[in-house]
């Protein structure tokens, strides 16, 4: 069958000429890089159809050998998994020692049986164990539901409800990942970049502990030189990640002054023009660096330099320009509405009274309304909506001026029954029995009733049934656009507003609560089919390139799940009792942690959306302009498209308008530190290193990454269990200021 049109796109794209989109299928369409040092292995690929369609990346990354015979399920992968998702601990020593010490010993269930110790801990259960870990991490956005009920609305959810609501949630995203997969998967041009990384660690994790698997015409000298090297990797592996362990204990506890570094501030003295400038907290962060691991994290690897280029213009154009001439210049509800918050206010700028409008079956008092007024938002605030409308639409539209012909010839495949995809991984992993369709429909069933039956019961959902469906139409809807983005980008797309205009037209039919968590529990439903999904489609893409049988993925993914949320769950119960009045503003957290930015963003759609309804509050001259931004979207591509066809030499092709909008949404009120860090590190690791020292980069690009996410993550998990759970504070010094630990005096009242 003759290849697929390659989409116009190229990550870590080098300048010079372009290449047309004939030519890239003779070429390599992902790595424009120096061809220097190239093995007759490389050389060879390209030679070859089945590895000539495969990115350079992909190729220089994964292996092409596989043992069918590997063992995946297993007693050790169940136990490990359970310990890991529930602690966090590291499982690389401990597999070990359980291989070791284990007795090889069946237990005697008939066709059920398994053994304790099957031998060698195999790379295949690595993998499925580090995918149930990441499946379990994916539940986090159900628990908002009772957090933000406790928070603004003083209502205990029912724990068993808030735990089925959210294993059913995370579970629907299963049945559209099996919608997308055909797309996602298979195709060798949707590369999902932090896949890549993953499978770095996993293949050098193995290797380095002698359980390789080597193409059959290696000879042992290639073996040796290969084992050496991934040797050399775990070792800097290991010292980067007991590095930024040990660092992290600065930024977030010792020194916090380093998490935001504001050198505006520290000339402009107690200026208060210079502090809301240079400040990283709830200042614009001009020129403003953080060597705080968790405002930057491995996306500087992963992410295309494209990508971050986008992410970097959208940034400064909100957040350096706009908020400052907002802010500055006293326009589009400034002071009066604060341009750095995402609450909602009176027409005088006094709190908006939510809480007395509500009645108590669920719906807004109508008299009350007409005293209070609409209410109103910061400039940030409407254009972050603005924004977030055009990234939806331009989604929808990029993907069918610039993805359509891989996707319609994946739609023409299901008819002819020819395979679309001939590259050597998708060879190599068809001997591996797939998930049927009927196992998929039994999974999907399955939490659509348990879901149903929560709604029906009420149980501090508020959300009509009626909205439920749409909540699953629209999130199939936008499953595969806002999918295609990610898999090319690694940027994680939201649905912005459209589920809240949705929501509110639909509610308007008589009878329907009106409650603000009925609209959060609406974008959870239509939300997790996108963000799970995602996260499933990620991992099953890790599992292809690893040659992981897929019924083990979806397992380990499974499992993940269902042990994940408890512990989440726990976490989210931990932190709104501990941390109350800091989420609900009574108290201001000095060093921007427990700001709850994002629960006060879902509470403020809620009664704007919900409880008001867009019928209301789009008569209001200040959100009438919102709307535009689905136009602008929809619009944008198709420009593009008609440019990148008329001239190949400005690569329009990367001028991504989904990301570029996307990031423009993000609102920035409280911390704005990262972004030009993340730039600088980018512009070293993917601009400079990724074209003029390729193989330096393919040697310690991923592997760095992966140990400096390993180290933050494990030192969160200590730090939570020493220093949050008991509560001790850090005594004040210089790197400590009791007023502004970036030292940006003039914010202080």
């Amino acid at each position: 069958m003759a290849s697929l049109t390659r989409p116009a796109f190229d990550l870590h794209e080098k300048s010079g000429d372009s290449i047309s989109v004939s030519e890239k299928d003779k070429a390599d369409s992902t790595c424009d890089v120096e061809t220097q040092g190239k093995t007759s292995v490389e050389e060879d690929w390209e030679n070859d159809p089945e590895y000539a369609s495969i990115p350079r990346l992909v190729r220089d990354t994964i292996s092409f050998e596989d043992d069918p015979t590997e063992s995946t399920i297993t007693f050790r992968v169940l136990v490990l998994t359970t310990a890991y998702v529930c602690l966090g601990a590291f499982v690389g020593q401990l597999a070990m020692i359980m291989a070791r010490y284990l007795p090889a010993y069946t237990v005697p269930l008939g066709r059920l049986g398994f053994s304790l110790n099957p031998g060698p801990f195999s790379r295949k259960e690595h993998v499925l164990i580090g995918m149930a870990a990441n499946a379990g991490a994916s539940g986090m956005w159900a628990t908002t539901l009772a957090a933000n009920g406790k928070i603004y609305f003083d209502i205990d959810m029912n724990p068993f409800v808030a735990l089925f609501f959210g294993w059913a949630t995370a579970i629907i995203g299963f049945g559209f990942a099996a919608l997308v997969r055909g797309v996602l998967i298979y195709d060798p041009i949707f590369i999902f970049p932090l896949s890549l990384q993953q499978v770095t660690l996993y293949r050098s994790l193995q290797t380095s502990y002698g359980d390789s698997t080597t193409a059959k015409n290696e000879s042992e000298a290639e073996i040796a030189s290969q084992k050496r090297r991934t040797q050399r990797q775990m070792k800097v592996f290991w010292i980067l990640c007991a590095s930024i362990f040990v660092w992290q204990w600065f930024p977030e506890y010792i020194f916090p002054m380093v998490s935001a570094l504001a050198p505006l501030c520290w000339f402009g003295g107690h200026n208060k023009a210079a502090s809301f400038l240079g400040s990283g907290i709830g200042g614009v962060g001009l020129l403003n660096i953080t060597l705080d691991w968790s405002n930057i994290q491995s996306s500087v690897i992963t992410q295309p330099w494209f990508v971050q280029v986008l992410l970097f213009v959208g940034f400064v154009f909100t957040t350096w320009i706009l908020i400052p001439i907002v802010h500055f210049g006293n326009i589009w509800g400034s002071p009066t509405y604060s341009v750095m918050s995402n609450g909602i206010y009176m027409q005088n700028g006094s709190s908006y009274p939510f809480n007395t409008l509500l009645t108590p079956d669920g719906q807004l008092n109508e008299t009350l309304y007409e005293e209070v007024g609409p209410p109103f938002s910061g400039a940030q605030y409407l254009w972050d909506n603005f924004f977030w409308c055009a990234s939806f639409t331009s989604s929808f539209s990029w993907m069918c001026f610039f993805l359509g012909p891989n996707i319609w010839a994946v739609v023409k495949s299901h008819f002819t029954k020819e395979s679309v995809h001939n590259d050597k991984i998708s060879k190599m992993n068809r001997i591996y029995p797939q998930v049927t369709v009927y196992e998929w429909i039994s999974i999907f069933l399955a939490a659509v009733v348990t879901l149903i039956v929560i709604i029906v019961k009420g149980n501090g959902v508020y959300m009509p049934l009626f909205t439920f469906f749409a909540a699953l139409g629209i999130g199939l809807f936008a499953t595969l656009p806002m999918s295609l983005v990610y898999a090319i980008s690694g940027f994680e797309l939201k649905t912005g507003i459209f589920n809240e205009l949705v929501y509110g037209y639909t509610i308007d039919a008589p009878g329907s609560s009106r409650h603000p968590l009925g609209l959060l529990a609406y974008r959870i439903v239509a939300g997790n089919v996108w963000y799970d999904c995602r996260k499933i489609i990620e991992d099953q893409k890790i599992g292809h390139y690893m040659h992981i049988p897929p019924r083990a993925v979806i397992f380990s993914q499974l499992l993940g799940s269902f042990i994940g949320l408890p512990v989440n769950y726990a976490a989210m119960r931990w932190v709104v009792a501990t941390r109350l009045d800091y989420l609900r503003g009574i108290k201001v957290d000095p060093i921007g942690q427990w700001t709850g930015q994002e629960l006060k963003g879902y509470n403020s759609a809620g009664i704007q959306y919900g409880l008001v309804g867009p019928s209301k509050l789009f008569q209001e001259p200040i959100y009438k302009p919102i709307l535009w931004g689905f136009l602008l979207g929809a619009g944008t591509p198709a420009i593009i498209w008609l440019l990148h066809k008329k001239w190949k030499g400005p690569k329009f092709h990367l001028w991504n308008t989904t990301i570029l909008f996307a990031n423009m949404a993000e609102f920035r009120g409280n911390i704005s530190t990262g972004p030009f860090t993340r730039f600088l590190l980018g512009f070293v690791f993917n601009f400079y290193l990724y074209r003029k020292k390729y193989q330096f980069w393919r040697m310690w690009a991923y592997i760095s990454g992966a140990a400096l996410d390993t180290g933050f993550n494990l030192n969160l998990l200590v730090l939570f269990a020493t220093i949050g759970t008991s509560g001790a504070v850090m005594p004040h010094w210089w790197g400590n200021n009791a007023q502004s630990v970036e030292r940006c005096f003039g914010k202080v009242k």
